[in-house]
């Protein structure tokens, strides 16, 4: 069974994290399927738009700390790909998300046009926690969202939040007994829309930040590889490795 399910209903496509019982951690492999599988819809006027979900109890734990710390990270390793094809994708992304949504679980929904929780979702970024620092444009997606203070505040902390407070900070559309159900629903209305136009749209949308956003994860990207093979963040992987299994 793949880790990631690849599912086109009429005009959308359905790309769901397929790996339950880790979870849903991202490995490198996840992400090269998760680039090329947008990458592809990108050129493919068959598809509309593209919804992202979770199976299981968790939308995604992020990335598989094992994986990345058993594999030398450069900047052409398909996580940096997936990022790119999730911030240069031309055509409308839409999340679904439930349970556990942790690092890249949550930094992603900030390159997705609409995004739909659980009421038990929980939104976690804990990169300085580990030793790391922000990834996927966050570090001036989450601050130009929702204030510099409040972005500093849960940074620098490592603390969660719910999804009452994440529909509050404006991170999501909004809150849903299946937001799968729901994401589905919308991306299929937007589907109909004149393709052109919805495309023009999300780019001129995307206009004013598009070029400094990809600076910045230029720079995250430099900085999040050189901290992993550092002391300081091998350590904290060892003690957040270390509590998770004593937990």
């Amino acid at each position: 069974m793949s880790e990631i399910l690849i599912e086109q209903i009429d005009q959308v496509l359905h790309l769901t994290l397929n790996r339950p019982e880790k979870k849903n951690a991202i490995t490198q492999s996840m992400y090269r399927l998760l680039a090329d599988s947008l990458n592809q819809a990108a050129g493919d006027f068959g598809i509309r738009d593209v919804v992202i979900s979770g199976a299981g109890k968790a939308f995604t734990a992020g990335n598989d700390i094992m994986d990345f710390m058993n594999e030398e990270i450069t900047m052409s390793s398909p996580v940096f790909h997936f990022l790119k094809a999730l911030h240069d994708f031309p055509k409308p992304l839409i999340a679904a998300v439930h349970g556990n949504a942790v690092g890249i679980g949550t930094t992603m929904l900030m390159h997705c046009d609409l995004v739909y929780a659980a009421d038990d979702t929980t939104f976690s970024m804990p990169f300085v926690t580990l030793g790391l620092v922000p990834e996927a444009g966050s570090s001036i997606l989450f601050p130009k969202l929702v204030g510099h203070a409040k972005a500093s505040e849960i940074f620098l902390t490592g603390r969660s939040f719910g999804a009452d407070e994440a529909l509050a900070l404006g991170l999501i559309n909004g809150i849903e007994d299946d937001p799968t159900r729901k994401a589905l629903e919308i991306a299929e209305v937007i589907a109909l829309q004149p393709p052109t136009a919805v495309l023009n749209t999300k780019a001129l949308l995307k206009s004013g930040s598009h070029i400094a956003v990809e600076n910045v994860m230029q720079a995250e990207g430099e900085m999040f590889r050189i901290a992993l093979a550092s002391d300081e963040t091998q350590g904290a992987f060892m003690k957040f490795m270390s509590s998770r299994m004593k937990g």
